[in-house]
């Protein structure tokens, strides 16, 4: 972990001392004059979202960025298609700013989709809604398919003598995900170097090595238009920020070494959370966003897709940066790395509980095209993505992700029983159990079945937590009851609009730092739920409430594992959380407010017990949710 930060404190150091963000050297030369290229007035895009082509008759694979970067054509292409489109002019339809503006600002209208009455600035995402899933499958395939022809178009143009080797690359290449949950290899932090460790990175292109600015660090506006950005410092900030420093400056840097810091020390929570979600939601509507549905039909379930994303977004953010609001968030080049693994997540989600799928509900907020209370199911128009020159994609239509010409090595033909066997390889290093899956690792290694070895190795989070890799182990007896322990949770419910706009909800165990902005990397944190919101106008529903969950187990095992309480087992946590779990709540300019001034914030401590897998190839099993007490009501 030191060596980890070690390097993002090293490149921190070089940027404050050049200007951090602002070193910019530009697009790459590919020996013409790219504003008169033909490409630029993009003929060959179209504002009908078509399946990729297949390769040898398969989808091929949307990798890991952290395997992306292994592969140097399809690396140096991916680099290259995303400079050459934030480069776009603004004015084009296939440019950044106006493909990650279909999600919120400007409240654009792309392909001639206009808004429905009222919603002339709001942008078409679908937030706190049952179509938050299946909205951004063909959103993501709208871009990858203008990154698709770009890459196309760069590979014609490397010299004859390489061309057959960028051609077979060009085909094959699809957009990369980034896991912000799975235990990054050893010295390697949850953040990505490539994306946060300098403004300008090596590419190697048709006119040889060059120096650029990093497409994935930042996006600089071309140009910059500050009624883009209404609030105050965003309408001053050139290019998007993530943590920025200092908060409120029009000359703010990007902090990209404390966001490293404040992802790591989050990975236990993310993980646990979506551990939870993958073996205990069952059920697509409860399992896709985050609307709390007072009736009690989710009060076992108050977590999320949804709310976990939301979390990524407010964490990656650095809290105040534009991936924290949900207006601004698409410009930053983290958000689709994101959504790709939040579309990841979803498919593999429907490979273990593909029985359920979108129902009839009422709208929540706003889009540019749906108003609060119009019925949303599953044929329901996920403009503006065009199927066809007349009809729009529909949720029944993108359920089986393999339309638009894609898919990922954890699902690609493999059977259920594989599929669970990679969640918990991947995503059961924070969970209790872990102690039993090891058992039944060693028995199937002794025995040279090791087919299911996606197992990751040691990591220590900078948080509150216990691993089964790096943690004292605690006696079975202290955590497990015959094959069960109990999972401690807490369910926590808040109205998303309660602070004008997004903020978090922090629990601590021990001493909370004095200095709020140092909140997300505290050795004391358990965990954040960032409620992802925006100021303004955006449809909002002032008294909606949405849900979501802090995972507590991890962190009590670390308790049980140190000594510091006796077992899982509820006569000992309940009494010990009583005495010491705190409650914080942060604006996103660092201000603290009092749980008493966010309206409709219910924070109740839960827990359940859980069968633990007898083996890698199954998934835990929940009992009932029991109210143990209300930290805050």
């Amino acid at each position: 972990m030191l060596s980890i930060l070690k390097a993002y404190f090293t490149i921190g150091i070089i940027l404050s001392t050049t200007g951090a963000d602002l070193v910019q050297p530009g697009r790459y030369d590919y020996g013409f004059n790219i504003d008169l290229h033909p490409l630029k007035r993009a003929p060959s895009q179209s504002i009908i979202v078509p399946g990729l082509p297949l390769v040898d008759g398969k989808a091929p694979i949307r990798r890991d960025i952290l395997d992306l970067q292994k592969d140097d054509d399809m690396w140096n292409l991916y680099i290259l298609a995303l400079s050459w489109m934030q480069f776009t002019e603004q004015e084009s339809p296939f440019s950044w700013y106006q493909i990650t503006g279909i999600h919120g600002a400007p409240g654009l209208t792309w392909g001639d989709v206009g808004p429905s009455p009222g919603n002339e600035h709001s942008g078409y995402c679908t937030h706190v809604s049952i179509l938050f899933p299946t909205w951004h499958r063909p959103y993501l395939a709208l871009y990858e398919q203008v990154l698709y022809n770009i890459v196309q178009h760069i590979a014609s143009l490397y010299p004859p003598k390489h061309q057959d080797r960028i051609q077979k690359a060009a085909t094959a290449f699809r957009v990369p995900y980034w896991d912000w949950a799975a235990v990054p290899p050893d010295g390697v932090s949850v953040l990505p170097l490539s994306v946060g460790g300098s403004p300008t990175i090596n590419v190697t292109g048709p006119n040889g090595v060059q120096s650029i600015s990093n497409p994935l660090f930042s996006y600089v506006f071309k140009p910059f238009n500050a009624s883009t950005f209404p609030d105050f410092p965003y309408s001053t900030w050139r290019e998007t920020k993530r943590a920025p420093r200092p908060i409120n400056s029009p000359n703010a840097t990007s902090n990209n070494s404390f966001v490293a810091q404040a992802l790591d020390t989050h990975l236990p929570s993310f993980q646990q959370r979506l551990y939870n979600l993958f073996s205990n939601y069952k059920n697509y509507t409860t399992f896709s966003n985050e609307a709390w549905i007072p009736s009690g039909v989710n009060n076992d379930t108050f977590d999320s897709l949804e709310s976990l994303h939301d979390a990524i977004h407010t964490v990656g953010g650095g809290v105040y940066g534009h991936l924290a609001i949900i207006a601004y968030s698409g410009f930053d080049p983290l958000f689709w790395l994101h959504h790709a693994n939040v579309d990841r997540i979803f498919t593999i989600w429907q490979a273990l509980w593909n029985d359920t799928y979108v129902v009839s509900q009422p709208a929540v907020y706003s889009s540019h095209t749906t108003s609060p209370g119009e019925v949303e199911d599953s044929q329901t128009a996920l403009t503006p993505f065009f199927v066809n020159e007349t009809h729009f994609w529909t949720s029944d239509m993108v359920r089986d992700h393999q339309v638009f010409g894609y898919t990922y090595a954890d699902v690609a033909n493999k059977s259920r029983e594989e599929v669970v066997g990679l969640v918990n390889n991947l995503y059961g290093h924070f969970s209790p159990t872990s102690m039993f899956i090891e058992i039944d690792r060693s028995e199937r290694q002794r025995d040279g079945d090791g087919k299911n070895s996606d197992h990751r190795g040691p990591y220590r989070g900078n948080g509150l937590s216990w691993n089964s890799q790096t943690s004292a182990r605690p006696s079975l007896n202290a955590v497990f009851s015959g094959n069960k322990y109990r999972e401690w949770l807490a369910n926590i419910r808040v109205t998303k609009h309660a602070m004008g706009g997004s903020f978090s909800i922090h629990l601590f165990l021990g001493e909370v730092p004095f200095d709020p902005s140092m909140w997300l990397v505290a050795s004391s944190l358990v965990g954040t739920l960032g409620v992802f919101a925006h100021k303004g106008a955006h449809g909002m529903a002032p008294s909606r409430k949405v849900a979501g969950t802090i995972p507590i187990t991890s962190a009590l095992m670390y308790m049980v594992a140190s000594g510091n309480v006796s077992s899982l087992h509820a006569n000992d946590i309940e009494p010990f959380l009583k005495s010491n779990l705190e409650l914080r709540v942060s604006l996103t300019n660092g201000t603290i407010v009092e749980a008493h001034e966010v309206d409709g914030l219910r924070v109740e401590i839960v827990s359940a017990m859980v069968k633990a897998p007898e083996s890698e190839n199954m998934l835990s099993e929940w009992d009932k949710i029991e109210h143990q007490f209300d930290l805050f009501a």
